[in-house]
């Protein structure tokens, strides 16, 4: 399969004097960029007092650059509702988890629960795609949910919403206070109307009430983005897409990717290093001008798999929305890029399968809160640093045009769900779903390794040779299906399968996989100085199970207690990995599966794509790679005549 890749930048026409807006659009299409996306935080310019409509600006802008042959990505404003709509809804603001109200005068300022905000989305979206919808070549919705922490709100419209969310779910109390375990600590409802937020309590909520308020929050943000999508098709068939971000698992992202089209993210690689990652000083040093060699890579991976969700597009179509150009300004340290990392940053895009990677932002703001993050042009027009790189891979494109995509030989399950379980019960200090399943990833990808993730409720494993399903805290009956028939060698744990859907330990004890004699029995976790040493390489770190049963063991610690514990194709993994050990247990697993592996060197990552194989040098020097030696920032592109 394949798309035709493209590049884009983000423009804010509502920032500059119109005059200015002829030579932008031609620097725009002479620098090779296809797409613009405009309009996503422009409400109080669409509509300066309530019924005040102002597009004839919004018109003259697209006109001015669909003139010069761009395509206009056009985002809904309401991530950023004006002054005036909270004097028309001043309950509208979300409520954060001590009770205070989250204030007008940055973004991101309304609760998902708020029915008359989320009535004011559907009418500013309805009016939007009625007068554009014929000219728009795509649409974002909204932008960068969850973003600033925004996806949970204790506010009174949230407490409504999410009575009547559980009255729908459980039908009667007595339903609820048996799912919930209410008995415990004399917890029990004979009402829903006496069911609060689960915030501002003297100790720990119930778990099962917590992971209630998770599902019900991530089921808000899926019902007002169906919203604005609903709004849309009526008056386009233009494809809908979401800018999503890094490391925001607080809702579900594959049940928004069913309603749209197109996946995008944000990819803030040297902002993401610093804030977002539990890695060493020392790992952050070595890649503060060049951004983590996986996690990005991760990002394109899962969003390629959210792009999937959609049921009426063989080929899931995923893009870069925000691509970071140079330094941002929001990070704890904000350093520039090294020579050619954004150049690198977009070919690594190409190379997971992104049909556009589009630059945040075209000119660095000189106002406003985002003063120091940098665009393609500075303030003054002139071209800042990353503008050169672009150019360089729109000059490169015209060789290589198209996107490949082919399914990986490995897949790694990813569950939204999961996430919120383990946050509400991590039983020990960075016992974190994503940071489990991230560093599997990059295992995975340590030893040359292309990668598909997969949704939890995927039925689908034909063609993978190595599926990995860590910390899925309650398997899906159509996932346990797949398991059962797949050739695959399969990697379960640690905490697989560990609990019911109410987070209750269920009997039998997990992880009950049928064909496999496991019995999870003991459960602990660790200080970070107290690693259970391996007898042979590696060491057990954070969390560690107790294993009984029938299977074979495998791998056992250095006290002889079983570690990994395997029966046909199913191998069960009682503990967090450290890098050691997952090596070991990975290059094994590729051995029983027939997988080919590489040992590269640290900085060097590789990407199969289709029949090329991508090669990319995320370090600061250069490395010597199968005889040739990459260049800082280097990418070489190969073709290898099989997928």
């Amino acid at each position: 399969m394949t798309l035709k890749r493209t590049l884009g930048t983000c423009y804010y026409p509502e920032h500059w004097p119109e005059e200015m807006w002829a030579e932008d659009a031609r620097r725009m299409a002479d620098l090779g960029l296809t797409w613009v996306r405009i309009g996503e935080f422009a409400w109080s310019k669409l509509e300066p007092a309530p019924g005040d409509l102002r597009f004839d600006w919004l018109e003259r802008a697209m006109d001015v650059l669909q003139g010069a042959g761009l395509k206009v990505v056009l985002g809904t404003p309401t991530a950023t509702p004006p002054r005036w709509m909270l004097d028309r809804h001043p309950d509208m603001l979300a409520v954060d988890v001590e009770g205070r109200p989250r204030g007008f005068g940055s973004r991101r300022h309304y609760c998902f629960s708020h029915d008359g905000y989320r009535a004011e989305s559907v009418r500013i979206t309805t009016l939007l795609a009625g007068r554009f919808g014929g000219r728009v070549e795509a649409w974002q919705t909204d932008n960068e949910y969850g973003c600033h922490d925004t996806i949970y709100s204790y506010s009174d419209a949230a407490r409504r919403a999410f009575r009547d969310w559980l009255a729908q779910r459980y039908q009667s109390p007595d339903a609820l206070n048996r799912a919930w375990g209410n008995v415990f600590w004399s917890m029990d409802y004979d009402s829903f109307d006496q069911v609060n937020l689960p915030n501002l309590t003297v100790t720990e909520p119930n778990p099962a009430h917590a992971l209630d308020f998770r599902r019900f929050s991530s089921e808000q943000v899926a019902r007002f983005n169906a919203a604005q999508v609903a709004a849309i098709r009526k008056h386009s068939d233009a494809p809908i897409s979401h800018n999503y971000m890094g490391r925001i698992v607080e809702f579900d992202h594959f049940a928004l990717g069913a309603q749209m089209e197109i996946a995008t993210w944000d990819s803030y690689p040297l902002g993401f290093l610093e804030d977002r990652l539990e890695e060493t000083p020392e790992h952050k040093r070595h890649y503060a001008r060049q951004g983590d060699p996986d996690f990005q890579a991760f990002h394109h991976d899962l969003y390629r798999a959210v792009a999937a969700q959609f049921p009426e597009g063989d080929t899931p179509r995923w893009w870069v929305m925000e691509q970071q150009p140079g330094p941002v300004n929001w990070a704890p340290s904000n350093p520039a890029p090294a020579p050619g990392m954004v150049r690198l940053w977009t070919w690594e895009a190409f190379a997971h399968g992104a049909e556009c990677v589009s630059y945040f932002r075209w000119r660095q703001a000189p106002f406003a809160q985002e003063q120091y993050h940098a665009g393609l042009l500075r303030p003054d027009s002139v071209e800042a640093e990353g503008f050169a790189e672009a150019a360089e891979v729109a000059r490169e494109l015209a060789d290589a045009p198209e996107v490949e995509i082919a399914q990986a030989p490995v897949a790694l399950v990813f569950d939204y769900a999961s996430a919120w379980a383990w946050a509400v019960q991590p039983q020990g200090q960075g016992c974190d779903y994503f940071r489990l399943v991230f560093e599997i990833y990059r295992g995975l990808r340590k030893l040359g390794l292309s990668v598909d993730i997969l949704p939890p409720d995927t039925a689908r494993l034909h063609g993978y040779a190595l599926v990995l399903v860590p910390g899925l805290i309650t398997l899906t009956d159509t996932l346990m299906g797949a398991l059962q028939t797949t050739s695959a060698q399969v990697i379960l744990g640690p905490r697989t399968n560990a609990k019911t859907a109410n987070l209750s330990i269920p009997v039998p004890l997990p992880p009950a996989l049928p064909g496999l004699d496991v019995t999870v029995s003991r459960v602990e976790t660790l200080r970070p100085d107290m690693p259970v040493a391996m007898e042979g390489a590696g060491h057990v770190t954070l969390w560690r199970e107790q294993l009984e049963g029938g299977a074979d063991v495998i791998d056992r610690d250095a006290e002889g207690q079983p570690v990994t514990m395997r029966a046909g194709n199913l191998t069960y993994l009682g503990g967090w990995p450290d890098p050691d050990l997952l090596r070991h247990l990975l290059l094994g697993a590729c051995a029983e599966a027939g997988i080919p592996t590489i040992d590269l060197p640290p900085d060097i990552r590789v990407r199969q794509a289709g029949t090329t194989r991508f090669v990319f040098n995320h370090g600061p020097g250069p490395v010597t790679f199968e005889g040739a030696t990459l260049p800082p920032a280097g990418v070489v592109r190969q073709t290898t005549g099989a997928a």
